[in-house]
């Protein structure tokens, strides 16, 4: 929200010495977010004066067209002479007033002004635009054309108001009533200690039956309804300086008399406004709910298929806008063209004033992707009770600005509503902030908001028509805080109790991050939310339980609305960005959260603020939250090794994502089962699935491998990517997460190589651990080295996997025989479980 200090002051008797960084400072302590302050003109200098065209030569001979000009600028150049000046504008002529600069001043930007010779002739100054004089968008990029009133020679800043400082707000969704200056300078009124004019307190006649006739099907969406109407509208009214100069100052583009003031007011006092055209409107102006499948041109000229929960204004015909959101086409206000033959101006308009369900209107916004200042407000929630005021202003300006006459009737809808109360212990804000206020500054804060309170010990708090934001007494709380200055709150450092440190699963978060970093993979963090479109790019079958996702209330983007239930979405959309952008060789993981919602949802209640809470508070507010167990992923692509002058190198495969499996279960101090599975986004062939023993049962916790084709070709990932997801609590909970210092023999190690032809469906992890069972205490370690394929030799469908077995004793040296008869034993069982035949 831009506001302009100029206007700031009409509401509020701001000291004069006070500038726009005081009322930032002002205004950030009282907490809003003043991002900027702009000095508009701080860089100009005059003369810049108000001149008339006398004569216009245009010049032949060059590329584009050029015009020489004589301008009546009465006594501002010192001699009352008509000065000379070159200009390649023409959307002015003979006779217009105009915007000049005479040599001597500097335009914005430090563009100095002189006397010089172009086109054969020499300029004495120059006719100005919108845009030299950084006074923004008016709509037509050229020369000021000022009405025809304006007095030769009188100071241009101070006519255009060029010299402002306007303060720009970042104002937060709790905070719609700042979204007008109206909000603004209630909020300046309290920073400063000063009364407020409110432009709200206006002599607004009551509804009676002659107004516009309006049928409100929908008091839940609609529950205020205004409509007033003017007629004898001047076709060659125009929208006067000081008000299209303060539509700009706010970010606005002035358009024609009747849109400006219905803007201007809006920008006043934050109620939105549309204007009708009466003799497009036909019959009765209704509010209901859309029928599925209409449709409606809105005024940006696109035609929108409504839903069935959008809001709309209607007419006999059906649609005429979307309520809150944006006007349609038919009901257009035309303005007068000159150049237009038999072109219609609007002289007769209905100004609606109503207050749409904030829910609906910003859904409706969404949907439409159709975000218009309107809407902004209407979302983040419009004071109700300044409808009326806002179309009465609206009306006195019409009447004024355009020659209109107010028609008397005057129509309003209102659907009965009790104003909202809250009770808050008189002592609640010193509890929540540990400062003791007492009773006198509450009360008084909160009636500097705008509440009416009630009560001794305990208040009873009615809550001002512009703040729908307090709802509850924490509110109530903020507001005191706040008000009385956050910086004001004393610093006290927390003291924890000595010797907790980590937790088990911190220290193991980190372990694994630390080792996944040391084997060259890069650290990724991703938003935690996903669209559900996802899990059917990803390849899961209809009811896995991964679909059942925790859908948000109010979702920062509708297209992702559920918090994940897996890491693969982000990691592999990270992996698809930097692909896109150059990066081909990759190798990323992430740690965090997934989120798997509970059979019995439940609703966290409200701490207390007095005390910590207790274990009983704690525990109820963790059962209401979905499970959130810690999972840790990777994603690689490209090379895994690069080439070089020490060899080719290789690219990532899925061995890799299994070597990933293992590096985090060493961490974790778990036994991890890797077989052959098939799950989601992996390719069938070339997926291991991760197991676990957890009470005497195997649990999958994971798969590792490369990822499907078609999963590769609908993400637009790289070929041959590969990918491993695990559960990294269950990994804790069944490993040993206490580190111990290996065991160091001195005596030398005895190494045997063992071949077994086994067919070729057989997994090597059950190969392996039958060695491993076979051979006894006496091993140290097994490692596979070759694996080996070929039907003339082998068989067909058979396939020979080569082990290292390296057997040691800590109290004495292997005989050969010792060594031999551990391997020999390990063959044994690997034959008998696994049907495997030793290779001669």
């Amino acid at each position: 929200m831009r506001v302009p200090l100029s206007w700031l002051r009409e509401y509020v008797d701001l000291p004069a010495t006070e500038t726009g960084r005081d009322v930032q400072a002002k205004l950030i302590s009282a907490g809003l977010e003043v991002e900027t302050v702009e000095h508009l003109g701080a860089d100009l200098k005059g003369p810049l004066v108000v001149g008339q065209v006398l004569t216009i030569e245009e010049l032949e001979g060059f590329k584009k067209p050029i015009r020489f000009c004589t301008v009546d600028v009465g006594q501002a150049n010192g001699t009352g002479e008509p000065q000379e000046i070159v200009c390649g504008a023409r959307n002015f002529s003979v006779g217009d007033k105009v915007v000049v600069v005479l040599p001597g001043a500097t335009l914005p930007g430090g563009f100095s002004i002189s006397a010089r010779k172009t086109y054969g002739k020499v300029s004495h100054g120059m006719i100005c635009s919108s845009d030299e004089l950084g006074m923004g968008d008016d709509g037509t990029h050229g020369i000021i054309v000022l009405p025809p009133e304006t007095e030769v020679g009188k100071d241009a800043v101070e006519l255009l108001e060029l010299v402002d400082e306007v303060l720009d707000i970042a104002v937060t969704a709790n905070r719609g009533d700042c979204l007008s200056i109206r909000g603004v300078a209630r909020e300046t009124a309290i920073a400063y200690g000063l009364p407020l004019r409110d432009p709200a307190l206006l002599d607004v006649p009551g509804p009676n039956a002659f107004g516009y006739p309006v049928k409100v099907s929908d008091p839940a969406g609609c529950d205020r309804f205004t409509a007033r109407t003017v007629t004898g509208l001047s076709p060659e009214a125009r929208s006067p300086i000081w008000l299209q100069r303060r539509l700009q100052k706010v970010g606005m583009r002035p358009i024609s008399l009747a849109v400006d003031v219905t803007n201007y007011v809006m920008m006043e006092l934050g109620q939105p406004l549309h204007a009708y055209d009466r003799h497009q409107v036909q019959g009765t102006i209704g509010v209901r709910r859309a029928q599925e499948g209409e449709k409606i041109v809105t005024l940006d000229g696109v035609e929108r298929k409504l839903h069935a929960e959008d809001l709309v204004i209607t007419d006999d015909r059906g649609p005429i806008g979307l309520a809150g959101v944006m006007g349609g086409a038919d009901t257009e206000i035309a303005d007068h063209d000159p150049a237009e033959e038999g072109a219609a101006a609007t002289t007769d308009v209905i100004i609606e004033a109503a207050h749409f369900d904030q829910v609906s209107v910003a859904r409706t916004a969404r949907r439409h992707k159709l975000s218009s200042e309107a809407s902004r407000r209407f979302e983040r929630g419009v004071d109700p009770q300044a409808a009326s005021a806002a179309a009465q202003r609206t009306v006195d300006l019409l009447v004024l600005l355009a020659g209109g006459t107010a028609e008397a009737g005057v129509t309003e809808v209102i659907a009965p509503s009790a104003p909202h109360t809250i009770t808050l212990a008189a002592d609640h804000p010193d509890k929540v902030a540990g400062v003791t206020y007492g009773r006198e500054t509450v009360v008084r804060r909160l009636q500097e908001v705008g509440c009416d309170v009630y009560g001794q010990d305990e208040l009873i708090v009615t809550v001002p028509s512009w703040r729908p934001d307090l709802t509850d007494p924490n509110d109530l709380a903020e507001e005191v805080i706040r008000l009385e200055g956050y910086e004001n709150l004393p610093s006290t450092l927390p003291r924890p109790p000595a010797g907790r440190g980590l937790t088990g699963r911190q220290r193991l978060h980190r372990r694994v991050g630390r080792a996944l970093a040391g084997a060259g993979y890069v650290e990724a963090l991703n938003y935690p939310f996903v669209s559900e479109q996802v899990f059917d790019q990803l390849g899961l079958e209809a009811d896995d339980p991964a679909r059942r996702v925790v859908k948000l209330v109010n979702p920062l983007s509708d297209e992702e609305p559920a918090l994940r239930t897996s890491l693969l979405p982000g990691l592999l959309a990270a992996l698809r960005r930097n692909d896109g952008r150059g990066s081909h060789d990759l190798a990323l993981f992430e740690t965090g959260l997934v989120f798997q919602p509970r059979d019995a949802a439940r609703v966290a209640a409200n701490l207390p603020v007095d005390r910590r809470p207790s274990p009983d508070d704690i525990a109820a507010l963790n059962a209401a939250l979905p499970d959130q167990p810690r999972h840790v992923a990777v994603v690689l692509a490209g090379a895994r090794e690069q080439a070089g002058w020490w060899g080719k190198g290789r690219p990532a495969d899925w061995a890799d994502a299994v070597e990933a499996a293992r590096t985090v279960a060493r961490e974790a101090g778990a036994e991890l089962g890797i077989r052959k599975g098939q799950y989601g986004p992996w390719h069938p062939g070339r997926c291991a699935e991760l197991t676990v023993t957890v009470d005497g049962a195997e649990r999958v916790v994971g798969h590792a491998g490369e990822l499907h084709p078609r999963v590769l070709k609908t993400l637009g990932l790289p070929a041959r990517a590969c990918a491993m997801e695990l559960d990294l609590d269950v990994l804790e909970r069944v490993g040993d997460t206490v580190p111990q210092a290996p065991s160091i023999s001195t005596f030398p190690v005895a190494t045997q190589d063992v071949a077994l032809v086994v067919d070729a469906y057989v997994p090597a992890s059950d190969v392996e651990a039958a060695l491993r069972e076979g051979a006894g205490e006496l091993l140290e370690s097994i490692r596979l080295f070759d694996v080996y394929e070929n039907a003339e030799q082998l068989g067909e469908g058979r396939k020979s996997l080569a082990y290292a077995l390296r057997f040691r004793a800590d109290d004495r040296t292997l005989t050969v025989d010792e060594a031999s008869a551990a391997r020999e034993a390990a063959v044994a069982l690997a034959t008998d479980r696994t049907r495997a035949v030793l290779r001669g």
